[in-house]
């Protein structure tokens, strides 16, 4: 159950614990899964009692400031009761790199808020940020999910989408969409590429309302003048009849070039491929090879049921390969997976969000700031000696602010440095020690004298025992 909880999730508190094993693994699972039956009411919590705080310039507004949205994601991640969700959409946030700074940079910081993480009910024009549409989609139809994308004002931004005319066909979004977000490498060409580029000519941008206007917004256009008409020829079928043009057609229904390409990449048997080995990678193992046998089934859930997402991610959670053993801590955290974790097994009383943020940087992890349109280094590249150290700090920070609640928690609970080393192994979730760091753990119990378990004890060396499990290399993997 705490590997379920682990990867499926973001880890779990013990209460939590009790009840998902009182349900029992296949009904847990099920529960994840089919997130839409589980109310979605965790942005209401924000600033009640009970939960983690957030600190802001001002009043709270997550769909106008930046640093604003970043706490209310991690609020969610943290308390949010659809775990699997709020996975995904971390997921997808990787898969379709977009980054905050240059979207702000290409229009404002209001406009770029709104295009990554306003809600519906946020936006001045009921359009919803690129987030939400992550977080709508993140068990969803991907073939609808990659029409939504190239529809996206941050994405269009991003990958200069909003710039494609037919005088001057802008390439980025054509390249990623055939080598990032489907197939992949090696099953397109230079001149699919151009193609792409001119089938999505005139998906383009329009302003509502003026530059400064509070109120005005960006939102998708297609302009018919913008389309190049012309026939699109490509090296992949682009159509069930094994067709590989893209008819010639009038600027006003060009928009529907965009639509078959996109029916084609996500018909095209390697993307379901693609998509099930990142989800093996993201949900089973980084350390062993995805299992051919099980991505065929996981891309044949997919083409069979409609391009569904959640037919791949319930295939995968559901094999013996998901739970076995051998599996258990064989992906390397996230910083932002590690800081919820440990949020969630220390503790979270007076703590804000908004104290993550810089640690969470310093980890190499700044939500809605990937690095480039391939997004993060994932795996061990997330593990340079900064890196680790930023965790060993946030360790730090996170056990002092709990002290008081760790040692009261912990009162009575130690009769033996065993027995408070093995309570909290059980709590918490580190790999397996070896005999050495196991002993390291219980000599700094022994060490400064007599071991007693009285409350002053206790008080000292149950949080920096916690420090040094969650800063140790065993705490780091999922």
């Amino acid at each position: 159950m705490m590997h379920v909880l682990r990867r499926a999730g973001f880890g779990a508190r013990p209460e939590e614990i009790a009840d998902f094993a009182g349900r029992g693994l296949s009904a847990t699972l099920d529960e994840f899964v089919n997130f839409t039956s589980v109310p979605d009411d965790v942005d209401s919590k924000i600033g009640t009692p009970g939960y983690a705080g957030t600190t802001s310039n001002g009043a709270f507004s997550p769909s106008t400031v930046i640093n604003d949205a970043r706490q209310r994601w991690l609020f969610r991640m943290l308390h949010g009761r659809r775990p699997l969700q709020e996975k995904m959409t971390l997921f997808w946030h990787n898969h379709f790199a977009t980054a905050y700074s240059k979207v702000a940079g290409n229009t404002n910081a209001l406009d770029g808020t709104r295009m990554m993480a306003a809600k519906r009910s946020e936006h001045p024009g009921r359009l919803q940020g690129q987030l939400e549409l992550f977080r709508e989609y993140a068990l969803g139809n991907f073939r609808d999910m990659l029409v939504e994308i190239a529809k996206d004002p941050a994405m269009l931004v991003w990958l200069d989408g909003r710039t494609n005319t037919r005088r001057q066909p802008q390439e980025n979004f054509g390249r990623e969409i055939m080598e990032l977000f489907t197939m992949g490498v090696g099953f397109y060409t230079e001149p699919d590429v151009y193609a792409a580029a001119r089938v999505f000519t005139g998906w383009n941008l329009q302003r509502i309302g003026g530059a400064n206007d509070a109120n005005g917004y960006y939102q998708f256009q297609y302009i018919a003048g913008n389309h190049e008409p012309t026939a699109k020829e490509f090296s992949f079928p682009i159509y069930p009849n094994g067709s590989k043009t893209i008819p010639a057609r009038s600027p006003a229904d060009g928009m529907q070039d965009g639509l078959d390409l996109i029916d084609a990449l996500a018909r095209h048997p390697e993307t379901g491929r693609r998509l099930a080995r990142k989800l093996w990678q993201f949900f089973v193992s980084e350390t062993l090879p995805p299992d051919d046998f099980l991505v065929g089934r996981a891309a044949a859930a997919y083409q069979q049921n409609n391009f569904s997402v959640a037919a791949m991610v319930r295939m995968l959670l559901f094999s013996d390969a998901f739970l076995a053993p051998a599996n258990h801590f064989t992906r390397h955290t996230w910083p932002a997976e590690f800081v919820i974790k440990a949020l969630k097994e220390i503790g979270h009383a007076g703590f804000s969000m908004n104290t993550a943020l810089t640690p969470l940087v310093n980890m190499g992890q700044q939500l809605f700031e990937p690095p480039d349109v391939a997004g993060w280094d994932l795996g061990p590249n997330w593990f340079s000696t900064g890196a680790m150290l930023a965790r060993m700090n946030f360790a730090a920070v996170l056990t002092s602010n709990q002290r008081i609640n760790i040692s009261q928690d912990a009162r009575g609970k130690g009769p033996t440095p065993e027995a408070l080393l093995t309570m909290y192994l059980d709590r918490l979730s580190p790999a397996d020690y070896d005999r050495g760091a196991y002993q390291d753990l219980l000599d700094y119990l022994r060490a400064g004298g007599t071991w007693t378990g009285n409350d002053a004890q206790i008080g000292i060396k149950a949080p920096g025992l916690l420090h040094l499990i969650v800063g140790s290399s065993e705490y780091q993997f999922v």
